[in-house]
């Protein structure tokens, strides 16, 4: 069996809700009398799930056939294991013309964050990625050799990633990207505009990460567990969320190999690094800055991690 542990499109995040609702719209004085409508679903490979309380059969359905659109769509635009999306093009040929705004807008997030953590937020380590993949593929538990280390990193850099509405191109041959530690906060932020657009405005959805509406059943906040390690068995710690978002990242939430204990969050530098801590979690105004610091943040060492913590987010850490 080979020891290879990534899965097609693997979840990284580790959060529980501890809220008994993932969506509401209604009036506080019927809440208890109000029809719950669920729904239950995916994003870019994670778990996903709404519910709406207080609104009839009708809504409920068109409002979850929109999310489902909406997801659909942006999946189009994002996904690494879609052969025809935009992203996979983009990786293919090495451009891509007339790329859509959101693919505009979030690679104008990447490129903010990336500037911020100086550089450890950097999705064109995906070839790094890659080499680590292969190698493990058969079981190998050897490390991966310097040269073929080497090779993919100088693949790697986003200031080599060059984009307008007219392009987005890579100026170097081999490279490519993962969007996959920022765009599941990315169609998360979208989704909780749908629900808001349409009226829904004390909400607390998973769509992929968390985004809080509104104050929650009594005005003080959603109640949002953070999981203490990757099982979800325990909670670290409990917050009270209203209008932010929160992301999780955790180097061993998934292994590349078992044996070596490798996690997925690669080192755009490096390639393979031990992180100070077990578990980081971000909570910020939006959940795709949420998702990008938070696969950064595992790669910081504690004094880089204080300084994030003072750049207006707020930040959970466990050390090893």
């Amino acid at each position: 069996m080979p020891d290879l542990l990534v899965r097609p499109i693997a979840r990284r995040r580790f959060i529980r809700i501890g809220a008994a609702l993932a969506a509401m719209a209604f009036v506080p004085a019927t809440l208890a009398a109000a029809p719950v409508r669920r729904w239950f679903g995916n994003a870019l490979g994670a778990h996903a799930s709404i519910e709406l309380v207080g609104a009839d059969a009708t809504l409920a359905t068109a409002t979850f056939a929109a999310v489902e659109q909406e997801i659909a769509r942006l999946e189009s635009l994002f996904s690494l294991y879609r052969t025809d999306s935009a992203l996979s093009r983009l990786n293919a040929n090495g451009r891509l013309d007339a790329p859509e705004a959101d693919i505009l807008r979030l690679l104008a997030l990447v490129r903010s964050v990336h500037a911020e953590t100086g550089g450890l937020f950097d999705p064109t380590v995906q070839p790094v990625f890659a080499a680590y993949a292969a190698h493990f593929a058969g079981g190998r538990t050897d490390a991966l050799p310097a040269a073929e280390l080497g090779d993919s990193l100088v693949r790697v850099g986003f200031d080599q990633v060059m984009f307008d509405e007219e392009v987005v191109r890579f100026s170097k041959p081999g490279m490519a990207m993962t969007l996959n530690g920022i765009a599941q906060g990315y169609i998360t932020d979208r989704v909780a505009d749908l629900l808001r657009a349409r009226g829904f405005d004390n909400v607390l959805l998973d769509i992929g990460e968390i985004q809080a509406l509104g104050g929650g059943r009594d005005g003080g906040g959603w109640k949002v567990g953070l999981a203490a390690g990757p099982n979800g068995d325990a909670l670290a710690t409990t917050l009270r969320l209203k209008d932010r978002a929160v992301a999780t990242s955790m180097m061993d939430g998934t292994l590349l190999n078992a044996a070596g204990r490798i996690g997925h969050i690669l080192h755009p530098r490096k390639g393979a690094v031990a992180s100070a801590f077990s578990a980081v979690s971000i909570v910020a105004g939006q959940a795709a800055l949420a998702d990008a610091l938070s696969t950064a943040a595992v790669l910081m060492t504690p004094d880089e991690l204080s300084r994030l913590n003072s750049a207006g987010v707020e930040v959970h850490a466990t050390p090893v």
